[in-house]
């Protein structure tokens, strides 16, 4: 039943994301099918549907919600074209398929990347003509700005370039987590945050909600580094083994792999905690939460 629920929920996102891409014509249309390229290659939709679920828990209606929907895959989708290049981790293959730089060459991805992340907030601005309550489309758009900036995951990548370039026996548990928090949490926190403001949420609430991305964008980050080490590329659409090739110091790398493991369920059963504590229904937040977390691709 979940997983039925699930696809209908994902093929929305589908249907809402097709609605905001731009339409590929002019003298820049070749930037353009970079960028519906690149967004239109799959995914978990993990950051839009975390964020209209937790919309409806509070009791958000109407359809507000869904340019921050569009604005955060955008966000997303150009931080992964930008991880890709080969100046970063240089990989050729994403969710099964070339990626980006590798099909429309290095400078074409960079524009790709950036029109995705300028085009995010002219998608988010479109919610402003949809509501009378402006003051939290605001606040809404002013947690999208900070948690996918210097703040946030440019933060987190800044410190995950310098860890790269440094002696891995200078990097901390602290540091790691930091990267964590940063580069993967705060897009998590961010897409929570908005779908609780735009509905109206309490400011205790709101709290609550950034603790629970944390832990979930945390342990998601975990299991990542887990499958790099026990996944297979037929499982998750790219090449396995990426951290070791490249020297990067993870949180198996760190802490090993059962102690990872046992991190990701205490993260996991801290999330859910929280969650239960909200009096709202959220049965199917909690299961999506929970798979996300344990997923095996």
């Amino acid at each position: 039943m979940f997983d039925k629920i699930r696809k209908t929920k994902t093929e929305h996102i589908e249907e809402v994301l097709a609605e905001y891409l731009p339409k590929e014509e002019g003298y820049a249309s070749k930037v353009m099918e970079a960028m519906n390229y690149s967004i239109l290659a799959g995914g978990k939709r993990l950051r839009p549907m975390l964020m209209e679920e937790t919309y409806h828990m509070f009791g958000g209606s109407g359809i507000v919600i869904e340019p921050f929907m569009a604005a955060q895959e955008m966000i997303h989708t150009y931080s992964l074209v930008h991880d890709d290049l080969p100046c970063m981790d240089n990989d050729e293959y994403r969710r099964g398929r070339k990626t980006t730089h590798a099909v429309y060459g290095e400078g074409m991805a960079v524009l790709a990347g950036d029109a995705l992340l300028n085009y995010a907030f002219e998608t988010a601005c479109k919610a402003f003509s949809m509501t009378d309550d402006t003051d939290r489309v605001a606040a809404a758009f002013g947690i999208l700005s900070r948690k996918a900036g210097i703040y946030g995951m440019i933060g987190g990548q800044t410190a995950d370039i310098l860890a790269e370039n440094s002696d891995s026996s200078d990097i901390t548990e602290e540091l790691l987590l930091y990267i964590h928090e940063n580069k993967t949490a705060a897009l998590i926190q961010s897409s929570m945050m908005i779908g609780a403001v735009l509905a109206g949420a309490e400011d205790k609430y709101i709290s609550d909600i950034e603790k629970i991305g944390y832990n979930i964008g945390i342990a998601f980050q975990i299991q990542d580094d887990i499958l790099d080490v026990t996944g297979t590329f037929e499982e998750l659409g790219k090449p396995i083994g990426s951290d070791e090739k490249n020297d990067k110091v993870t949180c198996v790398s760190l802490m090993g792999l059962d102690k990872a493991r046992k991190e990701v369920d205490r993260l996991s059963k801290g999330a859910v905690a929280l969650l239960n504590e909200m009096p709202y229904e959220h049965a199917f937040l909690e299961e999506l939460i929970l798979n996300l977390i344990h997923r095996n691709k």
